[in-house]
């Protein structure tokens, strides 16, 4: 069985399990090479699969899937996720992204608003190479986890399902790093002893943070209550990383968030870029490595 957990991001809802493994399994072992780690196989990486669930019907698309140059307008949620990230990116790379000051995205934004926060985005490091259909699909996936009860359960299904008792790192990227958070979160008993977040949005205020399964108290995420090590890591120009360090929200005690940066060049936030860095290489080697005193 597999020891390594990945929970991927949004944008795979046209591939599958196996499709996907393909890709981010040697990713992952290259990583751990780089750090000195074990020598892993493929078979030691699963991947938790759920992108299916956001794969619309035959024939039609769904509220969560929009078609090239669909006028379809955001919902307040996306709107102000849009907002976030645009503005992130043109603090992050001002020389590549006008600031949304002057065409700031309101309740009822026209067209032209809209593409100027979809143009001013894909010419971030975070949208490299994607176009407006893709960043549509990220702001509506992130959307539909968050408001869609049934649908975040199913999600949270199909990682109960890949985690089991020898599982010793979960790998969480993008979205995926909330679905993992949560799911090691909201329920005690897990075998699982590290959690590894990369390219995360946990720490967008409104959006993400407050609306997380438990909720926070008095301002401080809940601590995963089996959980011993987690490390969060992010490359500095990720808008999506909207909060680079995740520590002061979540710290408890003497349980600590090891908050890295990565450089993962021009996609900044790709998942196989996350997982080939000697960085997060070196902190599913640490888990890997812990005693095995839960078996």
């Amino acid at each position: 069985m597999a020891a390594i957990v990945i929970v991927h991001g949004i944008g795979k809802q046209y591939l599958g399990p196996h499709a996907l493994h393909t890709a981010v399994a040697p990713a992952l072992r290259d990583g751990v090479r780089l750090a000195d780690g074990p020598a892993l196989v493929d078979d030691d990486v699963e991947t938790a699969f759920y992108g299916h669930l956001f794969r619309p019907p035959a024939g039609r698309t769904t509220k969560g899937e929009s078609l090239p140059g669909s006028r379809e307008p955001l919902d307040a949620y996306e709107r102000e996720l849009l907002l976030a990230w645009w503005t992130e990116a043109a603090r992050l790379e001002p020389e590549r992204v006008p600031p949304p000051t002057a065409a700031r995205l309101t309740k009822a934004p026209t067209p032209y608003t809209l593409q100027r926060a979809l143009h001013a985005l894909t010419r971030s490091r975070f949208l490299a190479r994607a176009g407006d259909r893709f960043l549509l699909g990220v702001l509506r996936q992130v959307r539909r986890y968050l408001t869609e009860p049934d649908l975040r359960a199913r999600i949270q299904e199909t990682v109960a399902a890949a985690i089991r008792p020898d599982t010793r790192v979960l790998v969480g990227h993008s979205l995926g790093s909330v679905i993992a958070y949560e799911a090691l979160a909201a329920h005690s008993g897990s075998p699982v002893p590290t959690l590894v977040t990369i390219g995360s949005p946990l720490g967008i205020p409104h959006l993400v943070f407050d609306r997380l399964i438990p909720p926070p108290v008095r301002g401080r995420g809940q601590w995963p209550t089996d959980v011993d090590h987690w490390t969060n890591l992010c490359d500095r120009r990720d808008v999506v990383a909207l909060a680079k360090s995740l520590g002061p929200l979540f710290d408890d005690g003497d349980r600590r968030i090891n908050d890295v940066l990565v450089d993962n060049g021009w996609q900044c936030h790709a998942l196989e870029h996350h997982l080939t860095a000697v960085e997060t290489g070196a902190a599913i080697t640490a888990g890997l490595a812990l005693p095995d005193s839960r078996r």
